[in-house]
């Protein structure tokens, strides 16, 4: 048998989170008990998403969500195990999905429920039984004093530079976790054997630089006229060629974009003004971690951080990536 041997210590995710907090006189290591609230879930999701032919838990249940769109059964299996496993953590205060039509309000107290978690709990799900590289992402904001027992929406409605954390799960041929505390990108390896995430790569950096673009140009007729313009720059001499890579799955696009370089974009449409893409829980948490690493992203026109969200389901175009990529976009706009 092949013994496998590590070049790095070996380090868990909430061993990672507590060392970090040593810099930090403040930090109470609440954070990790939070955090391992979702890597519990994510555990249990990858099982399930392995095992779904299997289980027959493949396809639609026959209902749609808040959001008008076919609901998989693999869906309601994954909001059902981040609501269970953040549901006993007693710092998680609100759960705001994208399957639920309003937030869950867990704890009111002050002495708890200080943390509010938005997720999309299976992005890519049409991909699923493909067996395409699907994910979660998870976005962590902190609420505020004022709005104790009175408005939990205001709470939520948050732009996203006060994001206090944010990251995701690619379930694909390994299961990887990436996340950042606002201090650098870190990614980590799910090790099945033993059943925890173990780091494999520490303060990461998007490639300032990239020859992918990302996008779904079958709906290229209804881009904006610079959007298409771009698009027409990448298969000219003068770009130099450019590969294009298109998953279905926002977060598997966003994982190989952070590796190799690159922009995704997944701007407006004539029937989709508004953009398709969801501001709290899916543009806020990548956009944070593009920015902490050293990537851009915007809506077109500011940056997606900087949006004022107005409801819980906002919509918005984005463009994300490495930052000359996305400023070179920006240049035909």
């Amino acid at each position: 048998m092949r013994h496998v041997t590590y070049d790095r210590p070996m380090m868990t995710a909430q061993q990672h989170i507590l060392e970090r907090q040593q810099g930090h006189p403040d930090a109470t290591g609440e954070f990790s008990w939070l955090l391992s609230g979702i890597t519990l879930a994510t555990k249990i999701i990858q099982a399930q998403v392995q095992r779904a032919g299997l289980l027959d838990i493949l396809g639609a249940t026959g209902e749609e969500n808040v959001q008008g769109e076919a609901v998989q059964k693999l869906d309601d299996i994954a909001n059902d195990t981040l609501l269970r496993c953040l549901g006993s953590r007693s710092n998680a205060g609100i759960l705001v999905s994208e399957e639920e039509a309003e937030p869950r309000v867990l704890r009111e107290a002050e002495a708890a429920g200080k943390y509010i978690v938005l997720f999309d709990p299976l992005d890519g799900s049409s991909n699923i039984q493909t067996t395409v590289a699907i994910g979660t992402i998870f976005s962590v904001l902190q609420r505020s004093p004022a709005a104790w027992g009175v408005a939990p929406m205001d709470d939520v409605l948050q732009p996203g530079y006060r994001q206090v954390a944010a990251g995701y799960v690619v379930y694909g041929s390994s299961t990887v976790l990436v996340y950042t505390c606002g201090d650098g990108l870190h990614m980590f390896t799910l090790e099945p054997s033993i059943g925890a995430y173990l780091l494999t790569q520490e303060d990461m950096k998007i490639p300032d630089k990239g020859r992918t673009y990302s996008v779904n140009e079958a709906y290229a007729l209804r881009f904006p006229q610079g959007i298409r313009d771009y698009l027409d720059w990448t298969k000219t001499e003068e770009s130099g060629g450019y590969s294009h890579r298109y998953v279905g799955s926002m977060v598997a696009d966003f994982h190989r974009i952070l590796i190799n370089g690159g922009v995704f974009l997944y701007p407006e449409t004539t029937d989709a003004p508004e953009g398709k893409l969801r501001l709290l829980y899916e543009a806020n948490p990548l956009a944070f971690l593009a920015e902490k690493g050293g990537g851009k992203a915007v809506d077109g026109s500011q940056a997606i951080l900087a949006k004022q969200p107005e409801s819980m389901h906002e919509r918005t175009p984005v463009i994300i990536g490495s930052r000359t990529e996305v400023d070179r976009v920006l240049s035909f706009l």
